[in-house]
């Protein structure tokens, strides 16, 4: 991307009279509401867009003056025919898009066009309202496309017959189509590594024997169960993508395959050693009953064995979220032993078992979110313990302790979410001389750890030191009403590295005797909304913070001299909606506004107060403003009245005194200055 800007920039740039734009070898023509085809570019050029244009036919000889042409692309016009000469010449034409037209209406004068073009490698014939016998007329003679796309048309039901001779094919995508039946379409596709139906209404797949295909993408169907063709054939499966449909089972994958990504996210899975009558596992099973024509065959699959049978040694990415999980089968990972990425989250899990026999050496990433956990067994060695382990999501579960010392010995964990569960922070609070033990969670001296969420986790006031040694940059601790009742202290152990903290809705107020966040000189975004603040902290001006978001609190005004503060100096980013900001005492909102580095994100919402009235802050109507200053002028002269009279006093009181004092005043002068004075 670099070297071709680089390119760009020291490119020529031309626009001829049709209004199109010479970048080197590239005419681009977009949006000119042209009706054919421009003549007057250079005849030398290799690429040529004309997307979203309004050309209905495609003429004879329309792009015979560019020989050299390459690229050639008119989506979005209003294209209703091509017509059999219109590429005459255009023997280097590799690229063609055709997306988002009319092709529909003449697609058998348009394949005779498209015939021509011998050297064609990638068509996209995208959004032109194709049904099957359509396509198949379309693609009759071009033996030589690598890449094509029929996405967004009204393909229903594919066979032998409408990919013929593609035999070069490496690419195909087919999604946002109505497929439901697919009956040997792609058996000559020998080359085919690519294949994209997603959004369809597949039912099933059966007995997939399509050894050649690295990438299936075949989500957002109606799949209620995959059954891979019982072979020991080396399937060169990489990528498989079966989320958001229906399944029912676990996939009954290839038993040798090189899958390595696995996407299973938002079906309807489970595992069924449990089922009434089921004393072990092998009596789990489920028949398929595969009727083809006038045959109907019977298959018996064992739901756990075949996944056995299934060698899944280079496996990195298994997702299983948004299912119905309760329980893992024993041993269920200890097939797996290159597994990096485990997303378990939104199922029903009441227990995580990692055993010996699934160490996980390699997991750097595992999420158990959104479940309803409420024990984590380790039956590991210590020293074999997650040791690649650096993302860790427990959220949301109902966990109370994890094992002794869990994070201890993963080695390299850097990030661990345990918000809204019921847990808290070793070590205990000292009560009465006495320490309390309930369960609680230890992450102290994890020294590789810097990002912890412990929001909405019931929180009390914690025994001091619970940081120590753990060196955190970033810290969620919102929703904790009572861990910050008795001020910051508990945190100053992160006042070295902690660059961005939560304290949204921890009850903070402005009488809290401790809330002095003058120590934390390393923090750069600080959230203090939902809390009860009636007065600015004052120690907040000496930070440099970058992000501040002060929503929802009872803040009449902010320092008027904020701006000229370290604080005022360093903010990019500020939030300040839902305050009763005072009308009259906007200066400082004023100031901010002027500031141009600094961006309120919620300006339109900013609101203040005026006799009872609520009115937007950006645009105060007049008669408020003149209410402000007469306000203002009152109070001057109410301050004068009271002055006056007092002032008036004193200079009454200091005559009376003078000239009461005068003959001995001057008398006292006279005998210390020793000089006479006439009187």
């Amino acid at each position: 991307l670099a070297a071709g800007w680089g390119n760009w920039a020291g490119a020529a740039w031309a626009t001829s009279p049709g209004g199109c734009r010479l970048v080197q070898s590239t005419a681009t023509c977009n949006g000119r509401w042209l009706n054919s085809v421009p003549r007057n570019l250079q005849d030398d050029i290799e690429e040529l867009l004309l997307d979203d244009n309004t050309i209905q036919v495609l003429g004879n000889a329309s792009v015979l003056a560019y020989q050299k042409l390459r690229h050639l692309s008119l989506s979005k016009n209003r294209l209703e025919l091509i017509e059999p000469g219109a590429f005459l010449g255009s023997q280097v034409l590799r690229v063609l898009s055709l997306a988002d037209n009319l092709l529909f209406t003449n697609y058998s004068v348009t394949a005779a066009a498209l015939s021509a073009l011998p050297t064609l490698r990638k068509l996209d014939l995208a959004g032109n309202h194709l049904t099957e016998d359509m396509v198949s007329v379309l693609l009759w003679n071009l033996s030589s496309l690598e890449s094509l796309s029929v996405a967004r048309n009204i393909i229903m039901r594919l066979d032998s017959s409408v990919f013929t001779n593609l035999t070069q094919l490496l690419e195909l995508n087919l999604e946002k189509n109505y497929i439901f039946e697919i009956d040997q379409a792609f058996e000559g596709l020998q080359s085919l590594q690519r294949l994209n139906m997603a959004y369809n209404y597949i039912p099933c797949i059966a007995e997939f024997d399509l050894t050649q295909i690295r990438v299936l993408n075949v989500s957002n169907n109606v799949i209620e169960w995959f059954l891979a063709l019982e072979s020991d054939a080396l399937f060169e499966l990489e990528v498989l993508d079966l989320s958001h449909n229906q399944l029912l089972f676990f996939p009954v994958l290839p038993r040798q395959s090189k899958l390595h990504s696995l996407l299973l996210k938002d079906n309807e899975m489970s595992f069924y050693q449990h089922l009434p009558n089921a004393t072990s596992l092998a009596d789990v099973t489920v028949q398929f009953l595969l009727i083809d024509g006038n045959s109907t065959n019977v298959t018996t699959v064992s739901l756990w064995d075949e996944i056995c049978h299934s060698n899944l040694s280079s496996l990195h990415l298994l997702d299983m979220s948004q299912n119905q999980f309760w329980y893992l089968p024993e041993e269920f990972l200890a097939k797996m032993p290159s597994l990096t990425h485990l997303k378990l989250n939104q199922n029903c899990l009441e227990t995580f078992h990692l055993s010996e026999g699934d160490p996980l050496a390699m997991l750097t990433d595992l999420d158990l979110s959104q479940n309803q956990l409420s024990e984590l067994r380790v039956d590991l060695p210590a020293r074999d313990m997650l040791p690649s382990l650096q993302l860790f999501n427990l959220s949301t579960n109902r966990l109370q302790v994890l094992p002794a010392r869990f994070f201890t010995y993963t080695r390299k964990i850097t990030t661990i979410d345990l918000s809204h569960n019921r847990v808290d922070l070793c070590p205990q609070q000292v009560v009465a001389g006495k320490v309390e033990n309930p369960p609680c969670v230890d992450i102290r001296g994890i020294t590789t750890l810097t990002r912890l969420s412990l929001a909405n986790c019931g929180l009390q006031e914690l025994g001091s030191h619970p940081f120590q040694g753990t060196p955190l940059t970033h810290l969620d601790l919102s929703d904790n009403q009572k861990a910050l009742s008795a001020g910051l202290g508990w945190l100053q152990d992160l006042a070295l590295t902690l660059q961005v903290l939560s304290l949204r809705n921890t009850s903070l107020s402005s009488t809290v005797v401790d809330i002095d966040f003058s120590g934390f000189q390393s923090l750069l975004c600080l959230d203090l909304s939902r809390n009860s603040l009636t007065i600015f902290p004052a120690s907040l001006s000496i930070l440099k913070l970058h992000t501040l978001d002060l929503r929802d609190n009872c803040l009449p005004a902010l320092p008027q001299d904020v701006i000229w503060t370290p604080l005022g100096k360093s903010l990019h980013e500020v939030y300040l909606s839902r305050n009763p900001y005072n009308c009259c005492m906007l200066g400082w909102w004023d100031s901010l506004q002027q500031v141009e580095r600094v961006r309120i994100r919620d300006g339109q919402e900013v609101t203040c107060s005026y006799a009872s009235r609520t009115v937007s802050a950006r645009a105060l109507p007049e008669p408020i403003l003149q209410g402000c200053r007469w306000r203002t002028a009152d109070l001057a002269l109410l301050y004068l009245v009271l002055a006056l009279p007092t002032c008036l006093t004193l200079l009454v009181a200091f005559a009376i005194i003078f000239l009461t004092l005068k003959q001995k005043l001057l008398k006292m002068v006279k005998s210390r200055c020793g000089v006479s004075s006439p009187y």
